[in-house]
């Protein structure tokens, strides 16, 4: 037992400096965000956890998560769609069981059979497999979805279960789907760089017996560079049971957001982003 503690230690030294739970992102993985600015402080949850979302030694995009509801507050990356195919394979975050474990996502079977982790120890800081099976009417819903992703590793990264929430089937693949895959390429055309903060809003009811929260909305947000001189940037929210998409200028879903979390005025982008 000694023995094996020893080499999670050495393992944990091993991999300093590719840090994946953090204290902030503006120390770690600032590139997600524009100007290197995340969201305002009144989307955070009772119990956050800041991932960088490591895979393979690299960093891909960065999440706030809500370790009690066990879902993610939001998700911050860079729009760069590229073919390629939908991973099939699901992941954790080792981290969030403590700061021994590796600090890249991994599959629930390594760290059970290689790190002396129960499921039980697993499950209690974030969503397993277990929790997402006989769903009835939703799916495991990205949020940052593989499809805005350019190459086979960077999708693969999203398919981790700190990067899902119980989503409508209908709006899964229906209006959401189409706001992802269609109005994204329409209103991205002649950005450089687009940034985008997509989130969930906690809800009343939970599936998994009590253990993983349904949010009420999901939305998202994107800021867009067209040269060092404009930007332009937009908005959607969609009640997590109606198979609708609601458009916004970032300025009406900061409102909207700010009314919903009932706490202080939220902000998704820096200042510079236009807000009508």
């Amino acid at each position: 037992m000694l023995l094996l503690l020893l080499l999670q230690v050495l393992v944990s030294c091993l991999w300093l400096g590719h840090g994946e739970l953090v204290k902030s992102f503006e120390s770690s993985c600032p590139q997600f965000f524009f100007h290197e600015t995340p969201p305002s402080e009144a989307l955070e949850p009772e119990n956050p956890a800041w991932i960088c979302q490591n895979y393979k030694n690299q960093y891909y995009f960065a999440t706030l998560y809500d370790r009690n509801r066990r879902i993610p507050v939001y998700s911050a990356y860079l729009y760069q769609p590229g073919p390629g195919k939908r991973p099939r394979t699901w992941l954790v975050e080792p981290q969030l069981l403590g700061s021994v474990y590796p600090k890249t996502m991994e599959k629930e079977w390594t760290l059970l059979k290689y790190y002396n982790v129960s499921l039980e120890q697993l499950s209690k800081s974030q969503a397993v497999l277990q929790d997402y099976k006989n769903l009835t009417g939703l799916n495991r819903g990205h949020l940052n979805p593989n499809g805005h992703h350019h190459d086979s590793s960077s999708r693969t990264a999203t398919f981790t279960l700190t990067n899902i929430v119980p989503q409508d089937e209908k709006l899964n693949g229906g209006a959401w789907n189409n706001y992802e895959q269609q109005t994204m390429i329409r209103r991205t055309q002649g950005c450089n760089t687009t940034y985008v903060v997509v989130g969930a809003v906690p809800g009343n009811n939970y599936i998994a017996k009590g253990r993983v929260n349904k949010p009420s909305h999901i939305w998202s947000s994107a800021c867009c560079e067209v040269d060092n001189n404009h930007r332009k940037a937009w908005g959607v929210i969609a009640e997590n049971d109606k198979n609708e998409v609601q458009l916004l200028t970032l300025g009406e879903l900061e409102d909207v957001l700010t009314e919903l979390y009932g706490r202080d005025q939220v902000s998704l982008f820096d200042s510079d982003c236009p807000r009508e």
